[in-house]
């Protein structure tokens, strides 16, 4: 192990340790643990997305929000799948939650949170999205289920693709027609 990924290392378990000790005994663990079951394969975000575009309102902006959870689990999913990190494994920091696979980074949980930042947003308002995203990250290393890299890894992941997605999405068309003559 190089000298930089051993001090990267060091401090993932150190914030877990911690992460424990200040939250460990609070109502933060059950709070951590009903996000877990919301953020399941981005299943709460998907359901939130469809109820705002069932709504009938910025139905454009709320497809763009729910293609980009969709397109940011999947990324996350496939880089979990290419880097194969295990998840956390101390003796002090047991998991809190059952998880559907070994792997860790990135975050799954945090990409499609991070997503969902950025996609619904403009729709319900980004100050409650960003605490939300917030407390999703903790929530994954609270549990003992990440490395703190892996959902800041993650965030980064979901809100890039996520942005990428409502860009594309929600661009305005091109006159095509500007230019001809009648």
């Amino acid at each position: 192990m190089t000298a930089p990924s051993a001090a990267l290392t060091r401090m993932d378990h150190a914030v877990l340790r911690s992460t424990r000790r200040a939250l460990g005994g609070t109502p933060a663990v059950p709070v951590a643990r009903g996000l877990s079951h919301f953020g399941e394969h981005a299943l709460g975000w998907l359901a939130l997305g469809a109820a705002g575009w069932a709504s009938g309102r910025r139905q454009d902006e709320w497809a763009a929000g729910v293609v980009g959870v969709v397109a940011a689990h999947a990324a996350g999913v496939v880089v979990k799948r290419v880097v194969r990190r295990v998840r956390p494994s101390l003796e002090d920091v047991p998991a809190l939650v059952g998880t559907p696979s070994r792997l860790s980074f990135p975050s799954a949980h945090s990409c499609s949170t991070a997503a969902a930042a950025v996609g619904f947003g403009p729709v319900v308002g980004r100050p409650p999205m960003v605490a939300v995203t917030a407390v999703m990250l903790v929530s994954r290393v609270l549990l003992g289920v990440h490395y703190p890299t892996d959902v800041v890894s993650g965030a980064a992941l979901g809100a890039g693709v996520a942005t990428v997605v409502r860009r594309r999405m929600l661009r305005h068309p091109v006159q095509r027609d500007a230019g001809r003559q009648s």
